[in-house]
């Protein structure tokens, strides 16, 4: 039936190896990831797995890892944070709520997804922190969240580091991430 939202329940019913998000009830097919995309995604999630490991403040996962939102909201993000706090989201199938930090690695096809729709979701289902990445530019931005919106807490370009406001002492050398 044309124009019928998809739930979460019909999100399980598809193939495994197939990628997927589902917006809005809406499905929406993910492209392949570049091998820059995929270099980037590595370092900073080994980066980040070794501070959260290190100092013993929860999980980290890549992508592919669902983000189940709602019914109608599943996404998946490149990189996820979920605090020991919130371990109860944690389930076989993916995190069941809003994680603490998300990070989104900006590529040219899913550019407005990202900064624009799932932008939005993260905010309204309160994301704590999100970092755009953008492997072109050499480029992060590290937003908050504060009274439901989201703010700019650090924006480095080429050089530089990169820190969170969320995970005290985590920052990225930029030149590290992007070389």
């Amino acid at each position: 039936m044309k124009g019928a939202k998809l739930t979460y329940q019909d999100y399980l019913k598809l193939p495994e190896e197939e990628r997927y998000e589902l917006i809005e009830g809406e499905l929406l097919p993910m492209p392949s990831p570049t091998s820059k995309h995929q270099r980037v995604v590595l370092k900073l999630s080994v980066a980040l797995h070794l501070f959260v490991e290190k100092h013993g403040l929860g999980l980290v996962y890549p992508a592919p890892f669902d983000v189940v939102l709602d019914e109608e909201n599943v996404l998946q993000p490149d990189i996820l944070f979920l605090s020991k706090e919130n371990l109860s989201k944690l389930q076989e199938r993916g995190i069941f709520g809003a994680p603490d930090l998300v990070v989104e690695v900006i590529s040219p096809s899913t550019a407005k997804r990202d900064l624009e729709v799932k932008r939005s979701l993260y905010e309204r289902y309160g994301v704590k922190e999100l970092w755009f990445v953008f492997p072109e530019e050499q480029a992060v931005e590290v937003l908050f969240l504060e009274g439901g919106r989201y703010f700019l807490h650090d924006m480095k370009a080429q050089e530089g580091k990169a820190c969170s406001r969320l995970l005290e002492g985590f920052c990225v050398e930029l030149r590290e991430v992007f070389n």
